[in-house]
């Protein structure tokens, strides 16, 4: 049964995440994936994460559908323009994907190439409307389509930024775009997530909570003061910060398993953000029960 089915009859699903490598061996990443295809519903193809050149999202989303695997295509606003993303989107329907995951996307100066220059032609918002006008079969400019494409769009949000309201209101402006499923920022804070969870269960959308695995407290501390939206306990930074480095590894999956059995029965499903350690994603599903 499709991601999309499953989510739509209400069913628990589990998302992980491929990040492209920063060239061409992308077989590795296959076998993964091949791995725990049985685990995982449907899997995030990263659209140069971070601002940092890589392989493409949608031609890494081509190969695992080759390969009989279900991806969800990353289509960020940061690097192209509007002809070539609706061009992508099209491109992805006549490759057989179906799952648009739609993200502004990190501004260049994060990255590897800081003087690249961004595009941000769409926001995520309007992005949605196109992929939403184009299964309509119209472009932006209104012209008909010769063959209509058929999304299943998700967007993003985060449960945790502060003030939350702002998050709320652009939440319901993805979904009034198209957006009919939500993948959440790193979730470290339960309670948070399930006044979240409280607050938006009213517009009856699927969410995936997010977790992303901690590789060391430094880790931890940086999110803390780099990324919106994120905010890790202390109690967390101190379980990494005592792990001696040989059990840094199982720290990082007892604390994403003890998140992971929190939020199981508030939300719709999980989305894992293993950020290079996608070989330890069976333990922490093991580890969390799934």
């Amino acid at each position: 049964m499709s991601f999309a089915k499953k989510l739509t009859r209400g069913e628990f699903v589990i998302t992980s995440e491929i990040g492209p490598p920063k060239g061409t061996n992308i077989e590795l990443h296959i076998k993964e994936a091949e791995h725990i295809k049985n685990k995982i519903d449907a899997f995030n193809v990263t659209d140069l994460q971070s601002s940092v050149m890589r392989l493409g999202s949608l031609a890494v989303s081509c190969l695992l559908v080759q390969k009989g695997l279900e991806p969800i295509f990353q289509a960020t606003c940061r690097d192209r323009n509007r002809l070539a993303l609706q061009s992508d989107l099209l491109s992805a329907h006549a490759l057989g994907i179906r799952n648009i995951l739609i993200l502004t996307g990190d501004h260049p100066v994060l990255g590897d190439h800081p003087e690249a220059k961004p595009v941000f032609d769409l926001d995520s918002i309007s992005l949605l409307k196109v992929a939403t006008d184009l299964m309509n079969g119209k472009d932006m400019k209104g012209n008909e389509l010769d063959g209509i494409p058929k999304f299943f769009l998700g967007a993003i949000v985060s449960p945790s930024s502060d003030p939350l309201e702002p998050q709320i209101m652009k939440m319901e402006k993805k979904i009034m775009a198209g957006a009919r499923f939500f993948q959440t920022q790193a979730v470290y804070n339960l309670n948070a997530f399930e006044r979240f969870m409280k607050i938006v269960e009213k517009y009856k959308v699927p969410i995936l909570g997010g977790i992303v695995l901690l590789k060391s407290a430094g880790m931890a501390k940086y999110m803390n003061e780099k990324v919106a939206g994120i905010n890790v306990p202390e109690k967390y930074i101190k379980m990494m910060a005592e792990a001696k480095k040989e059990d840094r590894v199982k720290t990082s999956i007892k604390i994403a398993a003890e998140l992971i059995k929190g939020m199981k029965n508030i939300c719709q499903g999980i989305h894992i953000m293993p950020l290079g350690w996608e070989k330890y994603v069976p333990d922490v599903l093991e580890e969390s029960g799934l």
